[in-house]
């Protein structure tokens, strides 16, 4: 397998220390946003009430609710962050190990693929979000975008290796071509 120009060993360990940084940074402030919010979010409890304020009808209420939807939403966007983030981590590992000799070029090409159509940030959850915080949401997508681009063209300029099934077509059509050559 050929090496792509754009990528080596000096660039995925550049990377990788980034990711690192950057998984730890939103990790630790969406904590902190979490913690100002009042602790431990705490999704609504349902209570089932009837007309009449009994409990037997199975009308649902949201009473003894701590968290808005904003407060969820805000969660959803930490962890679609920090996922984001873990996905561009495990890809920058299996080229770490790849450049190492720890796996082969089938094992990364097998094993090694990024998401390609992670989704992106809600920006008008985002653009609600403090800015320090909104900057990580913000460097986490970039992150993602070009470890995308490399992905794409490391795919590009690595062909794929043919495949059992192909490489026994390929010999076939050479011993029936050497045994056409030897009856002529």
């Amino acid at each position: 397998m050929t090496e792509v120009p754009s990528l080596n060993p000096r660039i995925v360990e550049a990377l990788y220390t980034e990711a690192l940084v950057l998984a730890d940074a939103a990790r630790s402030r969406f904590d902190d946003l979490r913690q100002a919010a009042g602790g431990t979010v705490q999704f609504a409890r349902l209570v089932r009430t009837g007309p009449d304020g009994t409990s037997d009808s199975g009308r649902i209420s949201d009473s003894g609710r701590n968290c808005g939807p904003d407060d969820v939403e805000v969660m959803c966007e930490a962890l679609r962050t920090t996922t984001r983030v873990m996905h561009c981590l495990a890809w920058l590992l299996n080229h770490r190990a790849w450049f190492a000799g720890q796996i082969s070029a089938v094992q990364l090409r097998r094993h090694g693929r990024l998401i390609s159509h992670f989704p992106a940030s809600d920006s008008m959850i985002v653009d609600h979000l403090p800015p320090d915080l909104a900057a990580l949401v913000h460097q986490s997508e970039r992150l993602y975008a070009r470890i995308q681009r490399l992905e794409q063209a490391w795919r590009n300029e690595t062909p794929a290796q043919p495949g059992a099934i192909e490489r026994l077509r390929e010999r076939l059509r050479e011993r029936l071509a050497h045994a056409a050559l030897k009856q002529a």
